[in-house]
């Protein structure tokens, strides 16, 4: 069993670029804890995934790579000893996005398994692990603003990686232990 963490800026960045792949850890028996750094919200989400939600110290408009944020995310990461972090894409539009992107990377510093997933204001993303999301499609859907979006990106995706939906991350890190 596996511990997860996918850290996002706001409530809604989570489920908009990994809540199938969230869904696929929970089927697996892993543990998942969702860190949204600001502002409330994420809790029908969490419900709905079956994880864990934790806020951060965080203003939504607000967000800084300082100490204090970094220290935060590690908090959580030893606190639920996380062997695999998930982060936004640290090429985004959103500056809150990029602060979460690079305070999450210098928090799980230590972690084999670090990876990226892109949001609707991603402006550069290369994936090279996909997960096949076709049995989670569903959930995620239910979860996210614009349907039709999400799921045409997972189809897309999907066509990428040669299944019918996926997910895609980039990774920083990703160690496979076999």
């Amino acid at each position: 069993m596996r511990s997860v963490l996918a850290v996002g800026a706001v409530a809604g960045a989570v489920e908009a670029g990994c809540a199938g792949t969230l869904a696929a850890h929970r089927a697996a028996g892993d543990s998942v804890t969702v860190l949204v750094l600001a502002g409330i919200g994420g809790e029908e989400a969490a419900r709905a995934l079956d994880c864990l939600l934790v806020h951060g110290p965080g203003e939504p408009g607000a967000i800084v790579a300082s100490p204090s944020t970094i220290a935060a995310i590690e908090t959580v990461i030893s606190g639920i000893d996380a062997d695999v972090v998930y982060a936004p894409a640290p090429d985004d539009a959103l500056a809150d996005h990029r602060a979460t992107a690079a305070a999450t990377l210098s928090a799980a510093r230590h972690g084999s398994r670090v990876l990226h997933y892109p949001g609707p204001s991603t402006l550069r993303f290369e994936p090279s692990v996909f997960v096949d999301v076709s049995a989670y499609l569903e959930k995620k859907l239910s979860l996210v603003a614009d349907r039709d979006i999400a799921a045409a990106s997972a189809r897309h995706l999907g066509a990428l990686a040669r299944v019918r939906y996926a997910e895609a991350f980039a990774p920083t890190r990703f160690v496979w232990d076999l």
